[in-house]
């Protein structure tokens, strides 16, 4: 069993940018693939990047080359750095295992609103 804390979002203009950290307590983190996902207003969440237990990275292709994602093992932690941030980024973003998330795992995500 894992548990994913969101944190880090806020309100940002477009063309900025802003770091979202998720902490990860209980099983062994560094056995997962761990992805972060987000969820517009009226949309499905979906998945928008992963880094595997080996680190290799995958993104979608509308947050490739805007977004970072890492991860640090030995603090449980997986963060996404967003860089050229649009108004179509405005959702509530979650981490979770990827690319199958875990029912049980979703936390309360953290809101990334991004307008003038």
């Amino acid at each position: 069993q894992v548990q994913f804390v969101e944190s880090g979002g806020g309100l940002v203009q477009p063309g900025g940018s802003l770091r979202v950290s998720c902490a990860a307590s209980g099983s062994i983190f560094s056995n997962y693939a761990v992805g972060w996902y987000r969820q517009a207003p009226g949309k499905q969440r979906e998945l928008i990047a992963w880094v595997t237990n080996g680190g290799r990275t995958y993104y979608i292709d509308s947050v490739k080359g805007r977004f970072t994602i890492s991860r640090d093992n030995a603090k449980s932690a997986v963060y996404l750095q967003m860089y050229s941030l649009k108004p179509e980024d405005t959702a509530v973003y979650y981490c979770n295992t990827a690319p199958i998330p875990q029912q049980a795992y979703w936390g309360q995500g953290t809101q990334v609103t991004v307008s003038s």
